[in-house]
């Protein structure tokens, strides 16, 4: 009776140790219900190669037509949080960015990148904007909003090159479009934010 009450109590702590083993290995399995939406959130935006500003309308070129003018980068940085308990792929991205309310360029991305379960990474994005193609754009789009404001574009355009340094004006991004992906199951997120907060 001993010895059979013995091995009753071995096999049970081994059945015990099998089920803790196998539920502590268990991994949560992505599906739609349970794939929480990642948390996205603007770091900073920053001038990491800064060249003044200056354009030249007439120029003898080497090749084409000529012309030139200070290109202006940026890097905007997001921290993204996955809130779930596993891997989430970010798979792609676009935003806007606007000078105040004028848009100066769409940035999209397709480097991707995994953010492990509970855990915060971060997504630098660079962009460069040249001041003839922004203020070709600014003509077209925003015309009637600048002669509303009693500038023109060239006008805006030196006065964001010589004050970006000192984000002397707000920057928005918008327009954010963010998808993410887990075995299988997808979620884009919208996006928006102003820079300086």
């Amino acid at each position: 009776m001993h010895k059979k009450s013995a091995v009753l109590l071995i096999a049970f702590v081994f059945a015990m140790g099998a089920i803790f083993f196998s539920c502590a290995g268990v991994q949560t399995k992505p599906t739609a219900a349970n794939f929480k939406a990642p948390k996205i959130a603007l770091e900073m935006i920053e001038v990491p190669q800064y060249d003044g500003y200056w354009v030249y309308s007439k120029m003898k070129p080497t090749k084409g037509e000529g012309g030139g003018c200070a290109p202006l980068s940026l890097a905007v940085t997001f921290n993204i949080t996955n809130p779930n308990p596993y891997p989430v792929l970010l798979d792609r991205y676009r935003f806007t960015i606007a000078f105040e309310e004028f848009d100066m360029i769409t940035v999209k991305g397709y480097d991707i990148q995994w953010i492990p379960a509970g855990k915060t990474n971060q997504l630098r994005a660079t962009t460069m904007i040249m001041p003839g193609t922004a203020a070709g754009s600014l003509m077209v789009a925003s015309g009637f909003k600048l002669k509303a404001k009693g500038t023109n574009a060239w006008a805006e355009l030196e006065k964001w090159w010589t004050t970006i340094p000192d984000m002397a004006f707000p920057i928005n991004i918008h327009e954010g479009s963010f998808t993410f992906t887990a075995d299988g199951v997808s979620k884009t997120l919208p996006f928006k934010a102003t820079y300086p907060k």
